[in-house]
């Protein structure tokens, strides 16, 4: 049901409202509580836009599309149209009309930290180049102490495959507020670019370890920035505005922190603890059925794949069961920046299926070749933490 009427609120007051229902995550209210503000001002540009905002938020691009284009024709000239209008074009696909609108924020408000670390993330989302690089770079000039300017920087150098300044930029962000951290998690449209840049940060996280061609958003090739920055140059911008004083070198640990592609200390533990029990648990059950052959073959191979396949269902649900974040996410950051680690943790996985193959075609060597896989993955984890 619409929310009635009610000739003594102000469209701010219902638009305080939608932002409380819209901060729970219920968006149909939310949207039903804009709608009785249009009811009696219709041409409310706040109003529409926090409606565009909570389309957005709930995966509509299309109303909010529509919402956006009414605020900006109430407002012309108002940035939080622009900036709504943009992030719906992109979730729509029309990316040469929202790196347009991405264009015009970045030139009309060249000294406003929102609207230039915005517009470069949004330039970003639909035509990834040097000029967003370069716009990144502003917003981080303009206002090198907010967090999301470099949170947007690292967005956009990861979307470059600039992984190493992406490294930094985010552990910038996170020096600056923690809370970026979880921003991905976040509900709600107060903070709605702070999640999307944090979500597309995590998901360019686990593309960074698969070695995709960088791509502009129609799937065309991309030919990487030039200059781009290293890790020796990376204090300096790639254009002439000079880098902020506080990136003059890598920011001191103060800390702990979650890189963009680094496995978090959770996450790390969950990935020891599964080697740990999983190896040793294979070795074990290698050990009891090698000696059950000295009773009867017969018995120890249905013995072997019997605990195999246990043991192996056990490993992978204990893994899972422990992550605070998605198992695929925790896979490519291990293979990015943490190989020794990967490569433990995929032998836990295949140690038990020899138990398995051993119990379908038989021979030691299977065996063997299990235990030998259970004591690298031990070794490996053991080496690692020294």
């Amino acid at each position: 049901m619409p929310a009635p009427l009610e000739p003594d609120t102000t469209p701010e007051e219902h638009r305080q409202r939608a932002l409380l229902l819209a901060d729970l995550g219920r968006y149909d209210e939310a949207a039903e509580e804009v709608a009785a503000g249009l009811r009696g001002a219709p041409d409310e540009s706040a109003l529409l836009a926090t409606l565009a905002r909570i389309h957005l938020a709930a995966e509509q691009p299309v109303e909010a599309l529509a919402a956006a284009e009414r605020a900006a024709r109430a407002q012309p000239g108002t940035l939080s149209p622009l900036v709504v209008r943009a992030m719906a074009l992109t979730d729509s696909r029309r990316y040469g009309e929202a790196a347009q609108v991405a264009g015009e924020i970045l030139r009309a408000w060249p000294e406003d930290a929102y609207a230039q670390r915005t517009g470069a993330a949004l330039l970003s989302e639909s035509r990834n180049g040097q000029e967003a690089l370069n716009a990144a770079w502003n917003g981080v000039r303009v206002a090198p102490a907010e967090a999301e300017a470099h949170l947007v920087l690292a967005v956009v150098a990861a979307r470059l495959r600039l992984f190493d300044l992406a490294q930094r930029a985010y552990a910038e962000a996170l020096d600056l507020d923690s809370a970026i951290g979880d921003a991905g998690q976040d509900v709600g449209i107060v903070r709605l670019e702070r999640r999307r840049w944090a979500r597309a940060l995590e998901e360019l996280a686990e593309e960074a370890s698969l070695g995709a061609p960088l791509t502009d958003p129609d799937g065309f090739p991309v030919e990487p920035p030039n200059p781009a920055p290293t890790s020796s140059n990376w204090s300096e911008p790639p254009n002439p505005a000079p880098a902020p004083s506080n990136w003059s070198e890598p920011p001191a640990v103060s800390r702990p922190r979650k890189p963009v592609l680094d496995v978090s200390a959770d996450s790390a533990d969950a990935v020891r603890e599964t080697i740990r029990y999983g190896a040793n648990g294979t070795l074990v059950a290698a050990v009891v059925t090698a000696a059950m052959t000295l009773v009867s073959s017969g018995i120890s191979r249905v013995w072997a794949g019997l605990v195999g396949v246990l043991v192996f269902a056990a490993v992978i649900l204990w893994f899972r069961s422990r992550l605070t974040e998605p198992a695929g996410l925790v896979l490519a950051r291990l293979r990015a920046g943490e190989r020794g680690l990967a490569v433990a943790l995929y032998a836990t996985f295949a140690a038990p299926l020899f138990l398995v193959a051993y119990a379908v075609v038989g021979g030691l060597p299977t065996l063997i070749a299990g235990m030998v896989l259970a004591v690298v993955a031990d070794l490996l984890v053991v080496l690692g933490r020294r």
